[in-house]
């Protein structure tokens, strides 16, 4: 079979390339555009397209499936040419679920924690020898790829994300995998650029609920008050499942799950980690994984990339960086970070990058998310602005908005970072939160600058430990 994709170089579409490629498929494609990661991951398994621009005399050659990438234009010159010969054209999602409909799909959903949620699910299933396609949204640690389908799995795990499908599938995402077993874990107002109003947001996730497969399973969280109607109107043929936080213990600044008498040490913390575990032992208990296995996995797993990641620490300092942008994500990002670390100061500082963070009726939504850090600092790039064809705003606009006193914010990224090179950082965390690099800043490289240590300090202490957990 042959298989072509039109913007082969998103991040998405590449990982699904190299899956269907490794399955044996015949792959092409083709892209105005690649960047890293995605160049060098196409290249390695012969997958670059020889040249770059859209091609459309390789249509001609009649490929047995389309697949098209939200970075092409519904003008794209190829999906014109693939239309005018009726070739089957499918969007990522909509191919997703045509590999695996003869499989359990697991999906994941919700405005903050489903990527964490589905790398929990992964790591358990993976640390008990379980094999099973899955489609993350960021790379995990064990995982070559954020996509895998072969032909003798029985399970499909998938991150079901709300965003459009494709330039001419206007359908979220997740509408087209129809679960078996879904999870919602909570609705915070995202993507202001698609859903007008919060109104026509949360619709959609009820329209996800609604796509649940006969006799299958919704699992939320039952503190959000939308999860809890939504569930409530779903169908009574399916299981509903709700969940809360995990018991745990803090003792020195280390997170504890509390399991019968046993004490399950972790390396993430904070409340939103905790509820994202209790989602996903719910999940992973649909699929036949036991309370024991579940919790021997969970004493090595080291979160999903760029959620609480540490850049760098010493004994008085740790650098966080968080992929928090929208609202809810800063609030909870927060919170977690001063919970765990009391003794110490916080520092946080993010960037307004997404199209709805920078959209001026958007601003609002941002009031006191970041209320629990001791400075707060936030980044926007008028250019940005002026590249997504927005209104623009003033840094007044911005701090009266997030409506914490002394909020520090800033256009100019080198001011920004000089700033925070300065200050002492005896006893005080850093917390970074940003979709984007804060206009083309090294923060890996400025975090080893702030505490000189690249490695994560205490990692020999979590070694000689972790074994005393679990007997």
């Amino acid at each position: 079979m042959h298989i072509h994709f039109i913007a082969i170089g998103g991040s998405a579409m590449h990982n699904l390339a190299i899956a269907l490629h490794k399955k044996g498929y015949k792959v092409t494609g083709s892209d105005d555009e690649i960047f890293e990661p995605s160049r060098s991951r196409l290249e390695k398994y012969g997958l670059l397209p020889a040249q770059t621009g859209w091609q459309p005399e390789l249509i001609s050659q009649k490929p047995d499936v389309i697949i098209l990438g939200m970075h092409a234009h519904p003008d794209n010159p190829e999906l014109k040419q693939a239309q005018e010969l009726g070739l089957k054209i499918y969007s990522y999602p909509e191919y997703l679920y045509e590999q695996t409909k003869n499989k359990t799909r697991v999906v994941i959903g919700g405005s903050h924690g489903k990527t964490t949620i589905t790398s929990i699910v992964m790591h358990v299933l993976k640390f008990n020898q379980l094999d099973f396609d899955y489609m993350v949204g960021a790379n995990l640690e064990g995982f070559d790829t954020m996509v895998s389908l072969k032909e003798d799995t029985k399970i499909a795990v998938f991150e079901g994300d709300e965003y459009l499908s494709s330039p001419i599938d206007r359908r979220p995402k997740f509408h087209l995998y129809h679960p078996h077993i879904a999870l919602l874990s909570g609705i915070a107002w995202d993507h202001i650029n698609v859903f007008p109003t919060f109104e026509n947001y949360v619709e959609q996730f009820q329209i996800f609920a609604d796509g649940v497969e006969e006799n299958g399973a919704l699992i939320y969280f039952e503190g959000d008050e939308n999860l809890r109607r939504i569930a409530g109107q779903s169908r009574n043929d399916i299981d509903k499942l709700p969940y809360s936080e995990h018991e745990s213990v803090v003792e020195d600044g280390i997170t504890y799950l509390k399991f019968n008498d046993r004490e399950i040490r972790l390396h993430v913390f904070g409340d939103h980690n905790l509820q994202n575990i209790a989602g996903a032992k719910l999940v992973c208990s649909k699929v036949g994984i036991s309370d024991e296995q579940f919790y021997r996995a969970m004493t090595s797993f080291k979160g999903a990339a760029r959620r609480l990641e540490v850049l760098s620490e010493n004994e008085k300092t740790t650098v966080f960086y968080d992929f928090a942008h929208s609202p809810s994500k800063l609030k909870a990002t927060t919170a977690a970070v001063k919970k765990q670390f009391d003794n110490r100061q916080l520092v946080a500082v993010m960037e307004l990058h997404t199209y709805s963070s920078l959209k001026k009726e958007f601003l609002p939504q941002y009031g006191g998310c970041m209320d629990e850090a001791d400075e707060a600092f936030v980044f926007f790039n008028p250019k940005t602005i002026e590249h997504k064809r927005l209104t623009p705003i003033s840094k007044e606009e911005v701090a009266a908005a997030f409506s914490k006193p002394e909020l520090h914010v800033f256009t100019d990224p080198t001011e920004l970072f000089d700033l925070l090179r300065q200050k002492d950082w005896q006893n005080k965390n850093l917390l970074i939160m940003t979709s984007g690099n804060f206009s083309g800043q090294n923060l890996k490289e400025f975090a080893i600058g702030l505490t000189g240590n690249p490695i994560r300090f205490g990692n020999e202490k979590w070694i000689k430990q972790q074994g005393t957990t679990m007997n």
